[in-house]
């Protein structure tokens, strides 16, 4: 019988244990803690890092996994490059649970960047409401534009007031959508929407709102990360398991 680790903190994440858990897989869904009341999952969970690649690849061998299933935010770029690494040391099979990027349409006015950094300097000139829709992480970077005005959206009360002079912060829990995220911006006069381009359904109206409302967007690119077997539905996963997944990458 296989033993799955599902490396989670997403909606496919979720949706994929749900599945696990219908049909009594022994899985094990892993946080990486950084929002303070997870939601509730039908199959065990742990929250925390792993240590690194090795801690990450000992924890692979100490319990057992045969099946390694990176179900990350896109941008966890280091979690899912370690995940690649350890699984290939401890033999394990691997996959990852992705969603499709989007892509501008008819209507959007995208600025596309590589990086946070490279969102930071796209925003120099004159002061203009800005929101930033791309959670916690990397707010503080932002302080280097400190003539806008910013609003901030987090699934928790940050221990710490955000580094940035002038900013106003909202507190809620998703999933949103396009007529909630409409009248945010809307109140708020946003001119330009800051995010990451996290793909998928479930994180779009902020899109569809601002295209709306004809606001520029600063859409930062995922990040490169290394070759692996990948998926776009839970479904998939699912078969790979049942159908002999190769070990390694």
């Amino acid at each position: 019988m296989p033993t799955i680790l599902v490396l989670g903190g997403t909606t496919e994440a979720s949706a994929l244990a749900a599945m696990l858990a219908a049909r009594a897989d022994d899985a094990v869904l892993s946080y990486a803690g950084r929002v303070a009341s997870p939601k509730v999952q039908p199959i065990p969970v742990r929250v925390g890092g792993f240590g690194g690649v090795d801690g990450l690849a000992s924890y692979l061998r100490e319990h057992g996994v045969t099946h390694l299933v990176d179900a990350t935010h896109p941008f966890a770029a280091r979690m899912s490059a370690n995940a690649v690494t350890a699984a290939t040391r401890a033999g394990v099979a691997h996959i990852a649970l992705t969603r499709p990027a989007w892509a501008p349409v008819a209507g959007d006015r995208w600025t596309r960047v590589a990086d946070i950094e490279s969102a930071v300097a796209a925003l120099a000139g004159p002061a203009r409401r800005v929101m930033l829709a791309l959670g916690r992480m990397h707010v503080d970077a932002f302080g280097a534009q400190p003539q806008h005005e910013y609003l901030l959206r987090f699934v928790d009360a940050p221990d710490h007031p955000p580094g940035l002079p002038r900013h106003h912060l909202v507190v809620d829990r998703g999933p949103f959508d396009v007529e909630g995220d409409r009248r945010l911006m809307a109140a708020h006069g946003i001119e330009v929407v800051v995010c990451k381009n996290a793909g998928g359904t479930g994180a779009q109206a902020k899109l569809r709102a601002a295209r709306a409302l004809g606001l520029s967007m600063i859409m930062i690119d995922r990040p490169v990360l290394p070759d692996r077997l990948e998926v776009q539905a839970a479904e998939d996963v699912l078969r790979w398991i049942d159908h002999g997944a190769d070990r390694g990458v």
